[in-house]
């Protein structure tokens, strides 16, 4: 369970809780990106969100109910490969947009991981596998949590983040236009959780290019990593 939010005022925003449970995580600053890594049992450490220096940000919450049309059926792209190659700058958003709109898009058997992925020019794709994509050019704000925006809340889970999604939007309505970092902070932590704990909130200043984060719910505890400077300021 996660939450993940773009936000387009006088600066970009981007802002991602990851919410898990019983799986061994890691930030890692490395190069031009900060990556959050989930150790997989088969994998190793795998780099599957965070932000690159070109801009980009990648998020992966899982949408509840699960939907089987997102399992693995017949020739198509892997959602979480997609996520790899814009979170590594092997493909850029628009052309991840461009396989979304053309082919099928898978997830792994049993899991609808659904992906919100941005771009420099603050652009939002947010791809449902077996359901669809949607795609933004520059909007106000977007938010995505754990049910498909296909569904909205037709179908009903503990799971599917209505209630964040909901606070979120309820403080985006009326941000300011000078919204920025600690704005985004204030954001992810009334939206985060302690049953499926948050174990990373990172907030993504896109224009500045400084990724700046905190663990386990330590607000007072923030690193920021300049990714043009690739240097740790704090």
């Amino acid at each position: 369970m996660c939450t993940s939010i773009a936000v387009n005022k006088k600066k970009t925003i981007i802002g991602w809780n990851l919410d898990i449970l019983d799986m061994e995580h890691r930030v890692r600053p490395c190069g031009e990106g900060v990556y959050m890594e989930i150790n997989d049992a088969k994998e190793g450490w795998l780099s599957l969100f965070g932000a690159y220096a070109r801009g980009d940000f990648v998020g992966m919450p899982t949408c509840w109910p699960f939907d089987a049309r997102s399992d693995p059926a017949g020739d198509g792209e892997n959602i979480i490969r997609l996520d790899i190659d814009l979170l590594l700058e092997k493909k850029t958003l628009r052309e991840i947009r461009e396989i979304a709109d053309t082919r099928p898009v898978y997830s792994i058997p049993g899991v609808t991981f659904m992906s919100p992925l941005t771009d420099a020019e603050g652009n939002v794709l947010h791809i449902i596998p077996g359901q669809g994509s949607l795609y933004y050019e520059k909007p106000e704000y977007k938010i995505l949590t754990n049910f498909s925006p296909f569904k909205q809340d037709s179908e009903k889970h503990p799971w599917m983040g209505m209630d964040r999604y909901r606070t979120a939007e309820a403080m985006l309505q009326d941000a300011a236009e000078d919204f920025g970092v600690s704005d985004c902070f204030a954001v992810l932590r009334a939206a985060s959780q302690e049953v499926c704990p948050t174990v990373v909130s990172m907030v993504f200043d896109v224009g500045e290019r400084t990724v700046h984060w905190c663990e386990n719910r330590n607000w007072d505890k923030i690193q920021t990593v300049s990714l043009q400077k690739k240097q740790t300021l704090t």
